[in-house]
């Protein structure tokens, strides 16, 4: 399976991507924009160290953080 590049991804579709990872693995969100846009039903964890996410997720959420910053967006 190809690795799928951020490269072309605009800020806003980096913080969603990123974030979708966090919640699916059962993130309890604290800012108004991530709570808006992912809601906090059925969260677990509320600090993300905690967290459990598998290496192909930590490769993945490592690689859109590697763009935002090359991106420079807003953390």
């Amino acid at each position: 399976m190809p690795t799928l590049s951020y490269a072309d991804f605009p800020c806003d579709e980096l913080w969603a991507e990123r974030n979708a990872v966090y919640k699916d693995a059962g993130y309890c969100f604290k800012t108004a924009r991530a709570i808006r846009e992912f809601g906090n039903a059925g969260c677990r964890y509320d600090n993300l160290a905690d967290v459990p996410l598998s290496a192909r997720d930590r490769a993945k959420v490592a690689d859109i953080i590697a763009q935002e910053r090359a991106n420079r967006c807003p953390r």
